[in-house]
């Protein structure tokens, strides 16, 4: 789970654990097999010409921006424990809220950075227009935000629980 404060990305140890094995493996065991793929594909001759070799350097791309995201998340990550159960919305909750107060129309969200985002809840970015309105609010209160149109939007908050993944 991930909070963003300024610069900084709180991590609890889980997650500053499993994007710290990501890292290790694709500086280590991933670059020596995208760079074996290369090689192999060189040698097939024609670079103009060979898929193989361009599609391993694209992934190679890939993989070396993943790396350089990993290492400056981590480089200025404080890890820490996850939020208490206080029914204030911040970073590292799940939330889930109601559209224009109607209790029939909800949305269930875990307020956190991308680099945390989980299969099994959809995330939304503290930076978020959403997630920047519902940041603070209490269980019962009204947030606005604004709409990619230009319009504010009111949603109710109708929970606010620590993520438990």
């Amino acid at each position: 789970m991930t909070q963003t404060s300024d610069n900084v990305t709180w991590l609890t140890q889980e997650a500053y654990n499993q994007l710290k094995a990501e890292l290790d493996h694709l500086s280590g065991p991933a670059r020596t097999e995208i760079a074996k793929k290369i090689e192999a594909a060189r040698e097939e001759g024609d670079l103009r010409e060979n898929g193989g070799y361009h599609a391993a350097k694209e992934e190679q791309g890939k993989q070396e921006l993943r790396v350089r995201q990993l290492t400056q998340l981590l480089e200025t990550a404080k890890v820490g424990e996850a939020p208490a159960d206080t029914g204030v919305v911040a970073p590292g909750m799940v939330v889930t809220i109601a559209f224009d107060g109607d209790e029939d129309d909800t949305l269930t969200f875990l307020l956190a950075s991308r680099e945390y985002a989980s299969a099994d809840v959809e995330t939304y970015s503290p930076q978020s227009p959403l997630g920047n309105g519902v940041h603070g609010k209490k269980v019962g209160e009204d947030a606005e935000y604004e709409l990619p149109n230009g319009k504010m939007a009111s949603v109710k908050i109708l929970e606010a629980k620590p993520y438990q993944g």
